[in-house]
């Protein structure tokens, strides 16, 4: 009999996106090919405790927001419920001591479908790294960096690439003088602009501010999650994506366009809305496409990438300038999100989008830790 790939599918985690990598971690559980593998559900609850149980999606889905569920749960297996003090559940460090004993290294892959931080971010990455597990998605430093949104326009700008006027503002200089931070901005940015979390993703504690006021309320927000803040130039623009596939020889699907149902593509746009539209592919000309699949093997190329990334333009609507926004190292995950879409578009279905990946995982680890 054919040795079938032991895979540790991981979700949840303690980030504002624990509900949405739920529903990209059962699309992904679903999706792998039960000839060829052999699935292990691994959760991460809210209070970051570890369960390694084959109902492990169906306790953490017992204890989620059923209001932040991506279209709801539904098509979700039967929760059931969860105690939290279960002998199942134990802690990272904890797994990582057991050594040969830990149930992780039974296993021969990871797929850590964790977004936001506290998983996307590099830190359950570095716990695989010191495990000798391999896993699919970016490293260490790729993940981190693509965490965070000023560092990603830091390295894109140390590439050469175009991104949009942005300014820096940590939590202690807003506490201490916010009258001389809103100076700052103004004196340097023009409304409207965008004041984002440096280290959030799914749009969480994203606003737009138009004029001081909400300048003002969009700053202590996103303070409220992260003591480093990024305040962006807004434009009038189009929101283009691509997704990008490989190690050392990544490619980029065909883009996309997201329309978004509000104002700009915020949580209930993406999320729960359902009005957004998706443009698959994008209506733009052949020449702009094959610029925007080359900057985004550029911006998968400038933060180390390896496995898979979606990378993120904003399209000016008034001059044709196109920017890089971010490059998003675990990307939503389901048949229907944009990462996957974008596959199926360029002739990859999502049962072989997983295959590769594991390849990719198995690839990468095969060639040394430092590969890429």
């Amino acid at each position: 009999m054919t040795h079938k790939v032991q895979v540790g599918v991981l979700f949840g985690g303690q980030s504002g996106e624990h509900e949405v990598s739920l529903v990209s971690a059962r699309a992904i559980m679903d999706g792998l090919d039960p000839e060829r593998y052999d699935v292990t559900p691994i959760g991460i609850t809210k209070q970051g405790r570890w369960i390694i149980a084959p109902d492990a999606h169906a306790r953490l889905l017992a204890q989620a927001d059923p209001s932040k569920l991506p279209g709801g749960s539904s098509a979700m297996v039967s929760p059931t419920s969860v105690d939290a003090d279960d002998q199942d559940a134990t802690n990272p460090l904890a797994l990582m001591v057991a050594g040969e004993q830990s149930p992780l290294k039974a296993l021969d892959v990871i797929f850590p479908v964790l977004h936001g931080p506290l998983g996307e971010d590099g830190t359950v990455q570095g716990l695989l790294e010191l495990m000798g597990i391999p896993y699919v998605g970016c490293g260490v430093l790729a993940s981190a960096v693509g965490m965070d949104k000023a560092m990603t326009k830091v390295a894109f700008s140390g590439a050469g690439l175009p991104v949009l006027p942005w300014l820096l503002i940590r939590r202690g200089e807003w506490e201490r003088e916010p009258a001389q931070v809103l100076d700052w901005v103004e004196q340097r940015l023009t409304y409207p602009v965008f004041v984002k979390p440096a280290n959030l993703g799914s749009s969480v504690g994203i606003s737009k501010a138009t004029d001081r006021p909400t300048l003002e309320r969009g700053i202590a927000a996103a303070a409220a999650y992260d003591r480093r803040i990024v305040v962006e130039q807004g434009i009038a623009a189009r929101e283009i994506e691509v997704s990008i596939l490989g190690n050392d020889e990544p490619e980029a699907s065909v883009p996309g366009e997201v329309v978004p149902s509000g104002e700009w593509y915020d949580y209930e746009a993406k999320y729960l809305s359902g009005a957004s539209k998706i443009l698959i592919p994008a209506p733009i000309t052949l020449e702009l496409a094959a610029r925007v699949r080359s900057l985004a093997i550029q911006a998968f190329r400038a933060i180390d990438g390896a496995g898979l990334a979606r990378v993120d333009f904003l399209l000016d609507r008034e001059t044709g300038d196109l920017y890089l926004n971010e490059a998003n190292t675990m990307p939503g995950f389901t048949p229907v999100s944009m990462y996957a879409m974008m596959w199926e578009a360029s002739g990859i279905p999502y049962a072989h989008l997983l295959d590769r990946l594991i390849e990719l995982a198995l690839e990468r680890r095969g060639r040394g830790r430092n590969a890429e």
